[in-house]
């Protein structure tokens, strides 16, 4: 018996949730591996950034749809780290955003070399299977359906 496989959606959760912990330790370790100082969930902001002269904290919370304060916290944390800083807006001087530092500008071209792999890599994995290449659709639509009505609200129904 597989326990995740075999009870299905009441443990959907948890499966996604083991997904996620499974690819974030195994990037992780190609960091590790390859002696680069970089955590994978700091990827959201630095790819934001990589893709951006300067972001808002508010950018960077509507990008994640995450709240102002988790895309705080993530901010501060590599601020502390020494790896991006906030300034006043080339754009606005009203505003401030964040950017890279030199020193978060080199670990950013250190780490690309690895989002490429990575890219290649999760293609070739869904490749293995048919069913795998609808994936990322699959997620889209679950997004989308829970963003009408929430899992919460789905659940209370049946209550």
């Amino acid at each position: 018996m597989n326990f995740y496989r075999d009870i299905g959606f009441l443990v959907f959760g948890s499966r996604l949730r083991r997904l996620s912990e499974q690819f974030l330790n195994d990037v992780n370790r190609i960091y590790r591996q390859h002696k680069i100082d970089f955590d994978a969930a700091w990827f959201p902001v630095f790819y934001l950034l990589s893709q951006k002269e300067e972001v808002s904290i508010k950018n960077i919370s509507d990008a994640l749809s995450t709240s102002h304060s988790a895309a705080s916290q993530m901010v501060t944390s590599l601020q502390q780290k020494g790896l991006i800083k906030s300034v006043v807006s080339k754009k606005d001087a009203r505003h401030k955003v964040i950017t890279f530092t030199a020193k978060g500008e080199k670990l950013l071209q250190k780490i690309k070399p690895v989002w490429d792999a990575l890219q290649k890599a999760m293609e070739a994995l869904v490749t293995e299977d048919a069913k795998s290449k609808k994936i990322l659709e699959a997620l889209t639509a679950t997004e989308q359906s829970l963003e009408k009505k929430s899992l919460y609200e789905r659940i209370e129904q049946h209550l």
